[in-house]
């Protein structure tokens, strides 16, 4: 790449002196409220046995990587918002673009995968528990890794190789694959053309294996004899319909352009959206709409509450 110690200034997280207090502040209550709750996820399914199914499993695998998503962008804008240094390296901007686009791709399929899920539990649940084995939701998992991985990595390498002689100004507070391609000196169009066809195949073929299976669930719904039985099956896969409409809807107003140096000021508020907003709902959205696990929280903290209120009544010598 020759950038070597060269930095890139990022344009779009400049603020009003006095307001970068107020943002920092409300970024870091986001941030720390998005961790908790995703690390909430994983922790009560990896303690309550009832939790431990496949769709828990790919929940909290979808949390922990979430929680990756968000830390490859956050702390990086609170620091600019707390120092007001706004420069970053060719070779940190470059990799926070790697990670931010894998582990994005990544989560898209991780929601084909629970969707998939569900259409399977729902709709053929004598075969669930032999399709849905241990082995085979350790293999979903690491082909949606390596897939993002794969995705990805290409047109990121090909961008870094390309020439930029300034100025070095992104309108965006976070490297993004569209403004690394605008400050480039070279045609970019293959490398922009190749990351839209892969960006293309990330969301929309993953929005395809989605459509199939709730149109699925929603056929299979409707014909069950009970009202409850119905009732219970919306709960449970309207959770995944709110998180599915949230994601895409940001991704598919950023990357579904064949030109990624378009638009660049009017990303930044679906970023936020991608970034921020969804990350802080997603879990909020899973563990409020969903019975077994209010059970499991309820349950835990009175294991929490009764050693303590033991404690407290035990007689003294």
């Amino acid at each position: 790449m020759g950038h070597g110690s060269r930095s890139l200034y990022l344009r779009g997280s400049l603020w009003a002196e006095h307001l970068r207090i107020l943002f920092f502040l409300m970024h870091l209550l986001a941030y720390l409220a998005s961790l908790m709750g995703n690390t909430l996820i994983i922790s009560i399914t990896c303690l309550d046995h009832r939790l431990q199914t496949p769709m828990y499993f790919f929940l909290s695998t979808f949390s922990f990587v979430e929680c990756c998503f968000i830390t490859t962008v956050i702390p990086q804008l609170l620091a600019i918002f707390l120092s007001g240094r706004q420069t970053i390296s060719f070779v940190a901007c470059f990799t926070q673009a790697f990670f931010f686009l894998f582990l994005g791709a990544t989560v898209f399929y991780l929601l084909a995968v629970l969707s998939l899920d569900r259409y399977l539990a729902i709709c053929k649940p004598l075969h669930y528990p032999t399709i849905m084995s241990p082995r085979m939701c350790f293999l979903l998992v690491t082909v949606c890794l390596a897939l993002g991985f794969l995705f990805m990595a290409g047109p990121v390498v090909m961008l870094s190789q390309s020439s930029y002689c300034g100025p070095n100004v992104i309108p965006h507070f976070f490297c993004d694959f569209g403004p690394l391609a605008n400050l480039s000196c070279l045609d970019t169009r293959s490398v922009e053309m190749l990351f839209f066809n892969l960006a293309l195949i990330v969301l929309f073929g993953s929005l395809l294996v989605a459509i199939f299976a709730y149109s699925n669930i929603v056929v299979t719904i409707v014909g069950l004899p009970s009202a409850r039985e119905q009732q219970r099956a919306f709960s449970t896969c309207s959770s995944h319909l709110i998180v599915l409409s949230l994601m895409y809807g940001s991704c598919v107003f950023i990357y579904m352009k064949p030109k990624q140096t378009s638009r660049l000021d009017t990303n930044r508020e679906a970023a936020l959206v991608n970034t921020v907003v969804t990350p802080l709902l997603n879990p909020v959205i899973y563990t409020l709409r969903n019975k077994q696990v209010h059970q499991a929280l309820r349950d835990a903290l009175s294991r929490v509450k009764l050693p303590r209120f033991q404690r407290s009544n035990a007689p003294s010598l």
